[in-house]
């Protein structure tokens, strides 16, 4: 303690002067133990009354032995409830683990502790980064993030550096850093990039030549504390002095760094200034970091201006925000500005089209009509005609009739009349006919006259082009006018100049000639005024002409999209009714496939269990035979004995096919039934077990036992073909034939 307080009084003097000697420096050493475990073990005490020489002794550096517990006790890390939750979280499976587990071999490649694929280092690493993954998911893996995890290991187990790491999280500003927008970075990079012009003005001006971006070489310093830059000696002294004080000692210490590398810096361009960055800098203080500290602490650093710029940061980058969202409605209402516009010249296109088709077809339709007329005025005149002549016809007749008195008239007379009559009816049911086929043609006309477009609307094009006719006639006349009037200006101009000549005498009427120059020119410019004004006013109608068609296009385009709009709804409520109808009818497929496959499985036990009775029936019929081949070897079975022995084998072998008869069950299927692509094959079918009891004793008991249950050799066959034989004779078989059948078969038994 009394070396530190020396060291504070003076900043430059080292903790142990250079002609001490080795024992003074190991007692030095003995007490600096001593010190910080009485710092640990009056950790509130000093925490409350004694900040000040805490603050000097951390900057001094903590002890090896001691920076586990230093460090919990300055992050207030010691009991976390989040500790009990280390096992659970390690039980369970994150999204990040691939990208933690591409990253672990880069984490300190050289250190020994993680040195060595699946070392127990990397092991542990990764268990602290996975369950800082799952406890923080809107963070969960930043590549910088696992230099400092991987320093906490050094130090500590892996429960208690995962407490003091989510502690940093929360409590140091590092989340903010390590967040995927990474908006804590850009805060501290402008707050650097503040100090730096402020500081060290010339530097910040050969960094701007050179595009030197603050954030090629001072991102790292802030994502990693300085870990991937200084050695791991140096990196954790500045450690210690961030889990007291904070990010502020990585502004200190990078403008250190600047200060005391300036006049290099300020002789390199970019690439000699990104080499020197990343190979001299880093080993400049390793013999000495109290010289890094010390350099550190004499740099400004105002936390009030620091907090100005913080606020000054959120409005810039608030405004940007807004901005960008203004920049982005703009493209958005611009690009649908020019697609209403395509869609609206489209649209002008096909009106334009629609109406010249529809005056060609008025056209059409009139010179039809014009021609029908004629010829109806054709058949009426004759009409007419015929009917004056049928008027002729029967005043004639009446004339005749009452000439008939007169016997004078000769009978050819009559005959020629009566011929003409004739002749004048048929004209008229002509002219009849043709009239009623131009009615026809009248009612055809008229009909495919209704079926045209609608006439209002082509009235109402036919007023619109009449209205831009009569603007256009009125265009035409004011620029008739206008060159009416240019030309009497410019006659009265030629002739002014022809009289231009008789004035060159008087000064005076030279000054009047100029004047009158002067005048007549300013009436051409006016009346050239006049005609581009009127130009102007034509061009003004003809865009309210077309600002007027194109609203009315829009308004038919507004109804086309209402319509569209409940045709998709419509069709949306369709989908969805088939959407559900959909999964009904699969939920329905797999409920019917659930039970398809629960009876093949029951089908699949049954057989198996038939099998292995089987079996079991096989086992016991093969113990039977031994048995009774070891009391023929023996010689107990005389000719009464085999007889009954045969006679009980027989009874057991009724029993069995009983047996086998009831596991046989049902029929055998017709088809193997088949489940999930595998056949099951019929392992009893109705040739391998004989149907009755009469079937069984006709093909014999040994050929029955070697078909249906067990595979006998041919030899055992023979066997109990002749062994079936005494049983159906008479009783008077002796010993020696039993003997003799018996012979064979136990020499079989022992080959």
């Amino acid at each position: 303690m009394r070396s530190m307080s020396g060291s504070r009084r003076n900043s430059g003097s080292s903790l142990v002067s250079s002609s001490s000697a080795s024992s003074n420096l190991s007692h030095l050493e003995e007490d600096t133990w001593i010190l910080w475990g009485r710092i640990a073990n009056e950790w509130e005490e000093w925490r409350r009354r004694k900040e000040k020489l805490l603050k000097e002794l951390i900057r001094k550096g903590i002890p090896h032995h001691f920076r586990a517990i230093v460090w919990q006790l300055l992050c207030s890390a010691t009991d976390m409830p989040v500790k009990h939750q280390y096992s659970e979280l390690l039980k369970m499976s994150s999204p990040c683990e691939k990208l933690i587990r591409r990253d672990i071999a880069r984490t300190y490649p050289e250190h020994e502790f993680f040195k060595g694929q699946d070392s127990l280092g990397q092991e542990v690493l990764f268990n602290v980064m996975k369950a800082y993954s799952l406890v923080d998911r809107e963070v969960g893996y930043c590549q910088g993030s696992a230099f400092i995890v991987g320093l906490l290991l050094m130090q500590m187990p892996e429960e208690e550096a995962f407490c003091v790491f989510v502690r940093l999280m929360q409590e140091y500003r590092l989340r903010e850093l390590f967040k995927p927008s990474m908006a804590e970075l850009g805060l501290c990079i402008y707050q650097f990039e503040y100090m730096l012009q402020e500081q060290l003005p010339d530097l910040n001006t050969h960094f701007r030549s050179q595009s030197f971006h603050t954030s090629m070489y001072a991102s790292s310093w802030f994502l990693t504390l300085f870990l991937t830059t200084f050695p791991l000696p140096v990196a954790t002294r500045v450690f210690d002095i961030f889990m007291y004080e904070g990010l502020e000692v990585v502004f200190r210490v990078g403008l250190a760094l600047l200060q005391v590398n300036q006049m290099e810096l300020m002789q390199l361009d970019m690439e000699g200034m990104s080499q020197y960055f990343q190979r001299v800098i880093p080993h400049q203080f390793d013999s000495c970091p109290d010289k890094l500290i010390l350099k550190a602490y004499q740099v400004k650093y105002n936390p009030k201006k620091m907090k100005r710029l913080e606020k000054e940061y959120a409005a810039m980058k608030s405004k940007e925000m807004e901005e960008q969202i203004e920049i982005k409605r703009l493209r958005t209402e611009n690009r649908l500005l020019k697609q209403r516009i395509e869609t609206l010249e489209k649209e002008s296109a096909a009106l334009a089209d629609r109406l010249i088709q529809g005056q060609v077809t008025r056209a059409q339709e009139a010179e039809e009509n014009y021609v029908i007329k004629r010829e109806l005025a054709v058949v009426r005149q004759q009409c007419s005609s015929a009917t004056e002549d049928l008027q002729k016809a029967q005043s004639t007749i009446r004339q005749l009739q009452e000439q008939q008195e007169n016997p004078r008239l000769t009978e050819d007379f009559v005959t020629h009349l009566e011929t003409e009559l004739e002749q004048s009816r048929l004209r008229e049911t002509e002219t009849l006919g043709a009239l009623r086929e131009m009615q026809d043609k009248v009612l055809d006309m008229e009909k495919r006259n209704s079926s045209l477009p609608d006439e209002n609307n082509v009235a109402r094009l036919q007023e619109e082009l009449k209205a831009l006719k009569v603007r256009e006639g009125e265009a035409v006349a004011a620029a008739r006018e206008l060159k009416l009037q240019l030309q009497e200006l410019s006659d009265t101009w030629q002739a002014h100049l022809s009289r231009g000549g008789r004035w060159k005498e008087s000064p005076r009427k030279l000054v009047l000639g100029e004047l009158q120059d002067e005048l007549m020119s300013v009436r051409l410019r006016e009346a050239q005024a006049l005609a581009d004004g009127r130009e102007l006013r034509q061009r003004v109608v003809e865009l309210e002409t077309q600002d007027h068609i194109h609203r009315n296009l829009l308004n038919r385009m507004e109804v086309e999209r209402t319509g569209l709009q409940e045709k998709l709804q419509y069709l949306g409520a369709q989908n969805k009714g088939l959407q559900t109808q959909l999964s009904e009818s699969r939920r329905k497929q797999a409920e019917a496939e659930c039970k398809s496959k629960e009876e093949v499985m029951a089908v699949r036990l049954r057989e198996a269990d038939s099998m292995a009775a089987v079996a079991e029936m096989r086992q016991r019929i093969a113990e039977l035979e031994i048995q009774r081949e070891e009391g023929r070897i023996q010689g107990q079975l005389n000719h009464s004995d085999s007889s009954q022995y045969i006679r009980e084998l027989k009874d057991q072998i009724e029993e069995l096919k009983t047996e086998v008869r009831l596991l046989k069950g049902p029929p055998p299927f017709e088809d193997p039934l088949a489940f999930d692509g595998l056949s099951l094959a019929r392992h009893l079918d109705e040739d391998s077990l004989p149907s009755s009891d009469e079937e069984l004793l006709g093909v014999g008991v040994g050929a029955a036992l070697q078909d249906a249950l067990y595979p006998l050799s041919p030899r055992d066959a023979r066997f109990f073909r002749r062994l079936e034989r005494p049983a159906k004779d008479s009783e008077g078989s002796s010993d020696s034939d039993a003997d003799e059948l018996a012979q064979p078969y136990s020499q079989g038994l022992e080959n």
